[in-house]
């Protein structure tokens, strides 16, 4: 059978439904349209996001909300009903989270769209962009560098193409594919140009069954979710059985009617449930999120938002990082025997006969001559791993374009020096040179007898917001690493400009044998240029074997193993789908001055679930010990559920819900779970024995009643709850200092007004029983600040950063 002819490439024999015609003009909409109908399309896993189903459940069916949902009953079988209040802060935390979610899910999914990666097909003869769920089996598929393979297929027409395949099969060369090959969908064209037909699509194709492969909502894989977690489930080790003393204590030891004992329970049980943490760390997710969308950063993973916070290392690229992403032709200059004119007429052949022209061919063809009309004998695209590009014309020999020490070729003292002089300036230079020889048909060996033919240097323009943006993240503690595919000269005069300190001269990473050169160097420079695509995942390996967090901000083909691999990838909207495909953030503008946003953004997320967490574990903290007090001496729990209901909503829910939207942080450190526990443990000991004293107290008191025990203990309660609640708050902000405020007075608003009294059982006790409190109290401050004091680095001291 025939193929179509392919300038520069081959075209496979013609294997589709309907021959020649079908390669010349894929399928017809009708078809497509068969083949959609007969489930033959795309559909890909669902959104890294998680669904409406999946919020729903999340916020609903937890085993804290069975928990306080199986105490709402109770309470509401044996009255009152102000017993039952919390039961309006279990529906409304509920309801927060799941509009906090869904609102965030609504913006991230529409920021989505603009990100979503499109398919190039060939319908009914002419080319087009559909979404990846569109295409069908038999579509004929127009492949581009740096576009992401979206289904299984066989290669029916190829000018040089060569694929990342690492991501899927590890191997880390880009591999050539021939006419009547398979390649396989989540591999990334690395140069060239082809078309394939679609063999396998949706759940079929390869990527689709490799489940390390798919992305996945992973707000578990971060480390304040671990931590949250680990520390939810240390409680429910502990509540279950000290829940089931209590239960037994309250009906069995204490002499109480069965009412109060199941109200002494209730109240027990629900103060040991941590009902808040979960709720406002998806809150501060969320929120964090929807605060990034809104300054056009697409977050991909909400854990993410977590990374940046923790990172130490940030490695960029120059192009498109630290200048913009365009290039300007400076200007051409001969080397040799050829003419001005000749140049320029090989330039305008080279630019014409390139089908997907990168960023230095489109600089040469917005300045170079028109098309002199050459025909093109042979073509190998450019790729990051080679440096250079090569074509061949019938008649007017063969033209290579590269990086000049790439290619080989020598220079004179005179051209030589023209050279640096121009990339000491921060420009780009590229080597044009020729030979009368073929291009080897392997397309990796360069062409014999190559001589200059000129340089052609190219201008970047900084981009204005580089040099601002690099001084903040240096000032906030975090090393940059230049990592360039340019000269070393080149990226050391830009990262100058802009600031990047350099600990050394700019190194040639093409010169480092090995990974271990490259860790030298890594040590003794910032900057290194001639960076291959592997030596940037290597130096991303090394960073993070030292124990460094590492981000890596990206927009090329050549960067999406390293984006992969960092602990947080970042990608320019403006770069290649594959880049975007595999970061976790993308930065729609392409707006490097978007970083800080992302660090501050995180470091708030952090540290305002770090004070939350502070708040609600030191509540079950002080509660599972008074169960364990209760049950050693068999008396009565000190609270019915309404009192504990005052308690936690001035000194932790409503107090907490504002600290997790806090602004402003300091960079966060390993280690969230412990230094809630440093925290949690002793503050929470010494509420229980402050809380139980001054019930003890006031029951061995002549001719007080119990509800007077259960007051003075809520005000025990209440006092230590409002200093640990100014400890987790600082600095105290004048924000801070008025929510603070605020708490106090609605707390005290409850004790003053006759009718709340009657209704919560609020009786005031004896003035010596106060007197005895506020030297409690006195006490327990001064005993939670010698214990944190001893616990040394404790979490709380990390959270006073200016905010």
């Amino acid at each position: 059978m025939t193929g179509l002819a392919a300038p520069g490439g081959e075209t496979r024999d013609a294997s589709g439904p309907e021959g020649l015609a079908y390669l010349r003009r894929g399928l017809s909409a009708e078809e497509v349209a068969a083949r959609a109908a007969a489930g033959q399309s795309n559909v890909g896993p669902p959104s890294p996001g998680r669904s409406v189903g999946q919020i729903l459940r999340a916020n609903l069916f937890t085993r804290f909300n069975a928990i306080l949902g199986s105490l709402l009953v109770v309470v509401a079988f044996v009255g009152p009903l102000q017993d039952g209040l919390f039961g309006i802060v279990l529906v409304s935390n509920a309801a927060i989270g799941i509009v906090q979610e869904l609102r965030t899910k609504r913006s991230l999914d529409r920021l989505a769209i603009l990100t979503a990666p499109k398919a190039h097909v060939l319908r009914d003869g002419r080319s087009g962009d559909v979404g990846l769920d569109e295409v069908v089996i038999d579509d004929v598929l127009e492949l581009l560098p740096g576009d992401q393979v979206p289904v299984d297929g066989e290669v029916i027409e190829t000018r040089g193409i060569e694929l990342d395949e690492a991501l899927l099969t590890g191997e880390a060369a880009p591999v050539p594919k021939a006419l009547g090959e398979t390649v396989l969908s989540g591999s990334f064209v690395a140069s060239g140009t082809g078309r394939i037909r679609a063999t396998a699509v949706g759940a079929s194709s390869y990527a689709a069954q490799l489940e390390s492969q798919a992305r996945r909502f992973s707000l578990t894989r971060s480390e304040l979710q671990q931590g949250t977690n680990w520390i939810l489930r240390l409680v429910t080790w502990v509540m279950v059985p000290i829940g089931l003393l209590l239960i037994v204590t309250e009906l069995l030891r204490t002499h109480q009617s069965v009412a109060d004992a199941l109200r002494g329970s209730a109240a027990g049980v629900g103060a040991m449930v941590p009902e808040g943490l979960v709720l406002l760390t998806s809150i501060a997710f969320a929120v964090g999120a929807l605060r990034l969308a809104r300054q056009r950063v697409l977050v991909q993973e909400l854990a993410a938002i977590e990374g940046l916070a923790r990172v130490d290392v940030l490695c960029i690229d120059k192009t498109g990082t630290l200048t913009d992403a365009g290039l300007r032709l400076h200007s051409i200059e001969p080397l040799g025997s050829r003419t001005r004119d000749e140049l320029e007429a090989a330039l305008g052949a080279i630019t014409a006969s390139e089908p997907a022209p990168n960023a230095t061919l489109r600089a040469i063809a917005a300045a170079a001559s028109s098309d002199p009309g050459w025909a093109l004998g042979g073509l190998v695209p450019f790729s990051s791993a080679r440096r250079w590009s090569g074509y061949a014309f019938e008649g007017h020999g063969t033209w290579v374009l590269g990086a000049p020490e790439r290619l080989g070729v020598p220079l004179s003292e005179h051209d030589g020096a023209t050279l640096h002089h121009h990339q000491a300036a921060g420009r780009r230079v590229v080597l044009v040179a020729d030979s009368m020889a073929p291009l080897p048909e392997d397309g990796r060996t360069l062409p014999d007898e190559l001589g200059a033919a000129a340089l052609v240097v190219f201008e970047e323009r900084l981009r204005p917001d580089a040099a601002k943006t690099i001084g903040y993240l240096i000032d906030q503690g975090i090393t940059i690493k230049v990592l360039s595919g340019d000269s070393p000269r080149t990226v050391g005069a830009v990262g100058h400009a802009v600031g990047v300190p350099r600990s050394g001269e700019p190194e040639d990473a093409s010169a480092l044998a090995d990974d271990d050169a490259l860790a030298r160097a890594l040590d003794a420079t910032n900057i290194l240029g001639r960076v291959q695509p592997e030596q940037k995942l290597a130096a991303i390996g090394i960073l993070q074997s030292r124990g460094h967090v590492v981000a890596m901000v990206g927009d090329g083909v050549n960067d999406v193993r390293a984006l992969k691999q960092a602990d947080l990838g970042i990608a320019m909207g403006a770069g290649s789908e594959s880049s975007k495909s595999v970061a976790r953030i993308v930065l729609l503008d392409s707006s490097f001055s978007s970083v800080p946003q992302v660090l501050a953004e995180g470091r708030k997320v952090i540290a305002n679930i770090e004070r939350v967490a502070n708040l609600f574990v030191t509540k079950t903290v002080y509660a599972v010990l008074l169960a364990a007090v209760v049950v050693v001496g068999g008396v009565p729990f000190p609270f019915f559920p309404r009192h504990l209901t005052i308690v936690t909503t001035f000194t932790i829910g409503t107090p907490g819900f504002f600290l997790a939207l806090a602004s402003r942080a300091p960079r966060a450190a390993p280690g969230f779970a412990k230094r809630v526990l440093r925290f949690t443990v002793p503050t929470g000991a010494v509420a229980a024995a402050a809380c139980f004293s001054l019930y003890a107290i006031c029951r061995a008191t002549p001719h007080t009643t119990a509800a007077q025990s259960r007051t003075a203990a809520t005000l025990a309660l209440l006092g230590i709850g409002v200093w640990v609640l100014a400890l987790v708050s600082r600095p105290l902000t004048l924000p801070r200092l008025g929510l603070l405020v605020a708490m106090i007075a609605g707390a005290g608003a409850v004790f003053a007004v006759p009718l709340s009294r009657r209704v919560l059982s609020l009786q005031i006790p004896p003035a010596s029983v106060l007197l005895a409190g506020a030297v409690v109290l006195a006490a327990s401050i001064a005993a939670i600040s010698f214990l944190l004091a001893v616990a040394g680095r404790i979490g709380w001291r990390r959270l006073e950063a200016p905010g």
